[in-house]
C-alpha cells in the first residue's frame, strides 16, 4: 500500500502571536513542539510544527504566526476544521480542562455516530477532538498536566468547506484513492483503506456559503502523505494527467513537497515521509533550536534580533 495516499501528514494554518500559540498548543492541548524554523519565503517569521514525540506524519499541526496580521474569516475553499482523536471517556476532562482556560468551546456533540468536543484556539481556528469509533492505538506525546489516557493521539479527520463537492470528491476518489464512506446531512465523509489513522476527510457542501479569507485563526493548506519521493512524482503525473496546476518538487528540509489547488479552491499539499524532524536535531533536543534553511543560514544573526522570543 506504499505507493498510495497515506492519508493526512500535516495541516497548516496562520497564527497572530506566537508565544500566546506555543503556550495554547504545548501547555492547555499537550503538543511537542517538535521544530522551530522559518517560513522559507518570509524568513522573518517563525514556521512552527506541533506533534507527537517524534513527529510522525499524521500528527503535525504547523503555523506561520504572523504579529498583528488580523483576524481572517473562515468560508468556503478552505479547511475549516482539524480534527484530533482521543481516548474513549477523555472529553470530560478536556470539557473541564478547556473551561479552566477559558478556551471558547461548543459542548459536547455527536457526528457519524462518534462524540466530539469542538473549540477554538486562542486565534479563533476551529479544531475538534473526536472519540473515533474504532480505537487509536497510537502513542501520544504527554505532559506534566495532559497524560496518555487523556491525549490526543494525532489527527482524526480535517473538513474541507465548499460550494459544490463533486470535483473536488473526484480528485478524493480518483487521484487519491479515497472513497465515500457515509452522509450526513450536507457532510460528505471520504476515507482512505491504506491507513488506519489521520484517514478521514469530510466535504462540507455549503452552496451559498461565503468565501473564506486567510489570515490569523484560519487554515492555510492540507497536506497529504506518501512514503517517499518517487511515489510523489507519480501522483504529480497523475495529477498534471487531470489538467491541475502543480509544483515542481520543493525540499522543505524535514520532508519534499508538492502543491496543487484542488477544484474547490483548498491548496493541497503532498508531503513525503523522508528525510523526518530528526535530520538536524537529536529525538531528545527536538523543537529547542531554531533550526534554519539553508538558504537562510547567513541571516541567523539578524534573525535571531527580529524574530519574536518564544518562552
Amino acid at each position: 500500500m506504499e505507493n498510495t495516499i497515506l492519508g493526512l501528514h500535516h495541516i497548516t494554518a496562520i497564527a497572530g502571536n506566537a508565544q500566546r500559540n506555543f503556550d495554547f498548543y504545548t501547555k492547555t492541548l499537550g503538543l511537542r513542539l517538535v521544530k522551530k524554523t522559518v517560513n522559507f519565503d518570509d524568513p522573518g517569521t517563525y514556521h512552527l510544527y506541533y506533534g507527537d514525540e517524534i513527529g510522525h506524519a499524521g500528527t503535525i499541526l504547523t503555523f506561520f504566526p504572523w504579529d498583528g496580521i488580523g483576524q481572517g474569516t473562515e468560508g468556503v475553499g478552505m479547511a475549516t476544521e482539524i480534527g484530533y482523536a482521543v481516548p474513549e471517556g477523555s472529553l470530560d476532562f478536556w470539557k473541564e480542562r478547556f473551561n479552566e482556560a477559558k478556551v471558547k468551546t461548543a459542548g459536547l456533540t455527536e457526528r457519524f455516530g462518534e462524540q466530539l468536543l469542538t473549540f477554538k484556539d486562542p486565534d479563533g481556528l476551529s479544531l475538534s477532538l473526536i472519540v473515533p469509533e474504532t480505537e487509536d492505538l497510537r502513542k501520544p506525546w504527554e505532559t506534566s498536566e495532559v497524560k496518555a489516557e487523556h491525549a490526543t493521539k494525532g489527527f482524526h479527520s480535517t473538513t474541507l468547506n465548499l460550494q459544490r463537492i463533486d470535483e473536488t470528491a473526484k480528485v478524493l476518489t480518483d487521484i487519491f484513492g479515497y472513497r465515500l464512506l457515509k452522509q450526513e446531512g450536507n457532510r460528505y465523509r471520504f476515507v482512505t483503506d491504506a491507513v488506519k489513522t489521520a484517514a478521514i476527510v469530510d466535504l462540507l457542501e455549503n452552496p451559498g456559503g461565503n468565501r473564506g479569507r486567510n489570515a490569523a485563526g484560519t487554515n492555510h493548506h492540507v497536506a497529504f502523505r506518501v512514503s517517499n519521493e518517487e511515489v510523489q512524482m507519480e501522483f504529480r503525473e497523475k495529477i498534471r494527467s487531470k489538467n491541475l496546476n502543480i509544483t515542481p518538487k520543493i525540499d522543505r528540509d524535514y520532508f519534499y513537497s508538492l502543491y496543487f489547488r484542488e477544484p474547490g479552491g483548498v491548496l493541497f499539499e503532498i508531503a513525503t515521509d523522508n528525510p523526518g524532524f530528526t535530520v538536524d536535531e537529536p529525538l531528545n533536543e527536538l523543537g529547542t533550536h531554531l533550526k534554519l534553511p539553508r538558504q537562510h543560514e547567513h541571516l541567523r544573526a539578524e534573525l535571531d534580533q527580529l524574530l519574536p522570543k518564544i518562552n
